[in-house]
C-alpha cells in the first residue's frame, strides 16, 4: 500500500509496453565484454545504454543495476560505469564488477550524455506541465531498465543489485523502495535525509532533478528507505560531506537499525562513514565490494 502511494506521487508515466532493443556494437575491452545499445523504454525518446559482461562464460550472470552520478557534468551519463568520475575509485566500475562475476548495466538517464540538450531545469519545467516528474521519469526508465535485463537468458532475474554514486546512490535506495526485485542495495555518498537537509540549509547542494511535489506530506525519507527492509543494504557516506549531513545520516542510521531488527535482519543494515567528503574512499570500495560478495 505504501509503495503504491509513493509510485503516485512520482507524476504520471507512460503505460508499459514491450521493449525494443537495438545492439549497436559489441566488443571486448579492459577485461570485459561490453555492449551498446538503444533501447526504446518509455516511448517518449530513445534510452542509450551499457551492459557490461564477464568474458568467461555464458550466464546467466547476477546483475548489478548502476547508476551514474550527477556531478554537474552532463556529458558523462552512462560513461561512468567504463571510464569513472574525479571522485571514484579506479578501476572503472565496470570493470570491477565483471571481474566479481557480474552483468551490469547502465542507462544515459534524462538530460545526460546522449539524452542532453535540454537542460536539467528545461526538463523538470516542462515534465511539470505535464504532469510529469523528472526524479518519476528517471526511476521509471531505471525500472524498464531492470525489466528488459530480466529477460534476458544470459541474466540470473534472481540474483539483481543496483549500486551508484552521488544522483546514483540516491536512484539505488529509491529504486530497491519501489522494486523488490532488488535483492541488494549499495549507496555511495547519497544517504540524505530530507528534514535535515532542509534544516542545514542545504537544499542548493542538489540539482532540480530530486525534487517530488507533496512528498513530505505522505513521507519521511526512513519510511521511503523502510521499505527496503529487510533486504541486504550498505549505505557509505564521507564525514565530511555537504550533500550528506552528518546529523541525518546518523538518524536514518538509527531508525533502519530499528527497522532491520525489528524484521530480524539487524546484519543486513550496513552503515559505512569513512573519512573525505563527497568521494568514494579506497575504504569505501573495500568495504561494498565485501558487502556485495556475501549477499549476491
Amino acid at each position: 500500500m505504501m509503495r503504491e502511494r509513493l509510485k503516485k506521487l512520482l507524476g504520471d508515466v507512460p503505460e508499459d509496453r514491450p521493449i525494443q532493443a537495438e545492439l549497436l556494437k559489441q566488443e571486448e575491452t579492459d577485461g570485459y565484454r561490453l555492449e551498446t545499445l538503444l533501447l526504446d523504454l518509455n516511448g517518449l525518446e530513445q534510452v542509450p545504454a551499457y551492459v557490461a559482461l564477464p568474458i568467461d562464460g555464458e550466464g546467466p550472470y547476477p546483475l548489478v543495476v548502476f547508476n551514474h552520478s550527477h556531478g554537474g557534468n552532463y556529458t558523462n551519463g552512462r560513461r561512468e560505469l567504463i571510464s569513472g568520475s574525479s571522485y571514484l575509485q579506479q578501476p572503472s566500475f565496470a570493470s570491477t564488477l565483471t571481474g566479481m562475476g557480474y552483468a551490469v548495466c547502465c542507462i544515459d538517464m534524462w538530460g545526460f550524455h546522449e539524452r542532453s540538450g535540454k537542460t536539467e531545469s528545461e526538463i523538470v519545467k516542462e515534465m511539470l506541465w505535464q504532469g510529469r516528474v523528472m526524479w518519476g521519469m528517471m526511476l521509471y526508465d531505471n525500472r524498464r531498465m531492470l525489466d528488459y535485463m530480466c529477460s534476458r537468458e544470459d541474466i540470473d532475474a534472481s540474483r539483481v543489485a543496483t549500486l551508484g554514486m552521488s544522483m546514483g546512490g540516491m536512484m539505488a535506495w529509491w529504486l530497491a523502495a519501489l522494486d523488490e526485485r532488488i535483492k541488494v542495495t549499495v549507496d555511495i555518498c547519497g544517504q540524505v535525509d530530507a528534514h535535515t537537509l532542509m534544516k542545514k540549509r542545504g537544499l542548493d547542494h542538489h540539482g532540480f532533478y530530486y525534487y517530488v511535489p507533496g512528498l513530505l506530506k505522505h513521507f519521511t525519507t526512513l519510511e521511503i528507505q523502510a521499505m527496503i527492509a529487510p533486504r541486504p543494504r550498505m549505505s557509505l557516506t564521507g564525514r565530511t560531506d555537504r550533500l550528506t549531513p552528518e546529523e541525518g545520516v546518523v538518524l536514518l542510521a538509527d531508525g533502519l537499525r530499528e527497522v532491520y531488527r525489528a524484521a530480524g535482519q539487524e546484519e543486513h543494515w550496513q552503515t559505512v562513514m569513512t573519512g573525505g567528503g563527497h568521494m568514494e574512499t579506497a575504504e569505501m570500495r573495500a568495504r561494498w565490494q565485501g558487502f556485495l560478495a556475501e549477499h549476491l
